[in-house]
């Protein structure tokens, strides 16, 4: 009885949305409310442990929004601009063969935005591209939705994996590396499985595995090496622009045409594609400002020193669960990634307006489009943190995790990452999987003796790959190719997939800690 209560909470979020259709922003504050009053009832919950768990919980959620705000800003400045459309005709005019086109438009490209902006913006943008190259809606959602799943973990800015951090109470370095070996993997099988999509979709294309393994690798080594250095917001931008750059150098060679259908859209123009180049600029400039103050040891160092961080008090319920005195995250000035995001996206703003890119009324256009991204899911990751940290000073998390794996024992690594995939899958937010079981996990892999950067980095993985699963970010794709209420085909197609990819991925986990355990 105990541990249903214990997940009492987390059901109820999962119900309101996988059955209720419910979005993070509604479902949250309510599986908050529901986490309060079973820790009240059943787990011996005191005012002390209440305002502390939910203080830390607000400080996480800060760290992981001042990310996110001035991600989203930067990116509809883009928007507004033209840009994430020019860089997509330039791709037309630099990619002739139609097989390696198509592939690096749902794939590589896919990721790059996924590595921007996120929150359905690759599947609502790069969908209907491939539908005007001529790939049929349903298998271009599809495609578009596995191809950009690796990305997820690293994505917004590194939003998603520095709140998995801030969760679970991990140095960033410790949990990089594992996490981009196993999205890494996780980047080449869903380049394989897009490629096949695109192959069943339009007769004709001549994809080599080899070179698809080729572009793979090297996406997933870029994302590691810009992860294990330190510059996890610019990881899978990264490795996506290096996919297209490799798309481009592979499609360079020749022009091969669907026999019966070719792509019939008119050349871009040199004004269409005119705003690539300030893209470029701005992102290029973030990677560079980024480099040398997270890159550069003396320079972070002495930057780091900025900081400040809260202290809190030892604290515990009545049923005898302490929580030691600790600090919550630290949020230092000029290293935090938000902190570059925005210097980039203010000055990009006002060299725009200089150059006659971005007209007078273009910031309201920009803070409307910012905001109605970024209030929802503020409300959501707010209520989110706020449930998880509870939770976790309450008892609960402790209480499932070793329930969990008494019942699993030492094959828990196996379904790892279809934990991660639950959560995503339900939430539609891998923010939000990792928010919910990031700290069961760490909990779990204490249990077992497993390090908990590998189940926290199954767990990540598992929720990125379920992007492709996600009822809330296929109906996203659906609506931009006039598929609406069409979800459940792409659905179909995109399940198996993400099971098989899944299970790849915990076979590698349960092996890599069955040797960490006999060395």
């Amino acid at each position: 009885m105990q541990y249903l209560l214990a997940a009492a909470p987390i059901l109820v979020v999962l119900a309101l949305m996988v059955y209720g259709r419910w979005g993070g922003q509604r479902a949250g504050p309510v599986g908050w409310v529901a986490a309060l009053g079973v820790a009240a009832l059943a787990f011996g919950l005191t005012p002390e442990v209440l305002w502390v768990s939910q203080a830390k919980g607000v400080l996480l959620a800060l760290y992981v929004l001042a990310v996110l705000w001035p991600a989203l800003l930067l990116y509809n400045i883009i928007r507004h601009i033209g840009g994430v459309d020019a860089l997509a005709q330039a791709l037309r005019l630099t990619i002739h063969d139609r097989g390696v086109l198509l592939l690096t438009v749902a794939w590589a490209f896919s990721g790059a935005l996924e590595g921007l902006a996120g929150f359905g913006v690759p599947i609502a943008v790069v969908s209907p591209m491939l539908v005007a190259l001529g790939v049929a809606p349903v298998p271009a959602v599809a495609a578009v939705a596995v191809g950009h799943a690796w990305a997820v973990t690293f994505g917004d800015m590194g939003v998603i994996f520095q709140s998995l951090v801030a969760v679970a109470g991990m140095d960033a370095a410790e949990l990089a590396w594992p996490a981009a070996l196993m999205l890494g993997a996780a980047c080449v099988l869903c380049g394989l499985i897009t490629a096949h999509i695109l192959k069943q979709a339009v007769g004709g294309l001549n994809l080599r595995r080899s070179t698809v393994i080729v572009v793979g690798v090297l996406m997933a080594f870029v994302q590691a090496v810009l992860a294990s250095v330190g510059l996890t917001p610019l990881a899978a931008l990264g490795a996506g622009l290096a996919g297209v750059v490799g798309g481009i150098v592979l499609g360079q060679n020749r022009l091969r045409q669907v026999k019966g259908s070719s792509d019939t859209q008119p050349t871009p123009t040199r004004a269409q594609i005119s705003s690539a180049w300030p893209t470029l600029a701005a992102y290029g400039s973030l990677a560079l400002l980024m480099t040398v103050l997270i890159g550069v040891p003396p320079v972070k160092a002495a930057l780091d020193e900025v900081l400040w961080r809260a202290a809190f008090p030892e604290v515990g319920t009545l049923n005898g669960h302490v929580t030691p005195a600790g600090f919550g995250p630290a949020f230092r000035l000029f290293t935090h990634p938000g902190a570059s995001i925005l210097l980039v996206a203010l000055i990009s703003a006002l060299v725009y307006r200089r150059l006659g890119l971005m007209g007078a009324g273009g910031w309201v256009d920009v803070a409307r489009a910012t905001g109605r991204a970024a209030v929802p899911a503020s409300v959501g990751i707010l209520s989110m943190v706020g449930l998880s940290a509870l939770m976790e000073h309450a008892g609960m998390t402790w209480l499932l995790a070793q329930g969990l794996s008494a019942l699993m024992e030492r094959a828990f690594p196996l379904v790892s990452p279809f934990v991660g995939m639950l959560g995503a899958f339900a939430t539609g937010s891998n923010i939000n999987s990792n928010v919910l079981f990031g700290p069961m996990q760490k909990t779990i892999a204490q249990v077992l003796g497993v390090a908990p950067a590998l189940l926290l980095a199954a767990q990540t993985a598992g929720g990125s790959l379920g992007s492709m699963l996600a009822p809330a970010k296929l109906i996203v794709g659906c609506s931009t190719v006039g598929l609406a209420g069409r979800d459940g085909e792409v659905l179909r197609i995109t399940f198996p997939y993400g099971i098989l990819i899944a299970l790849t991925l915990g076979l590698f986990v349960w092996l890599f800690s069955v040797l960490s355990r006999t060395v």
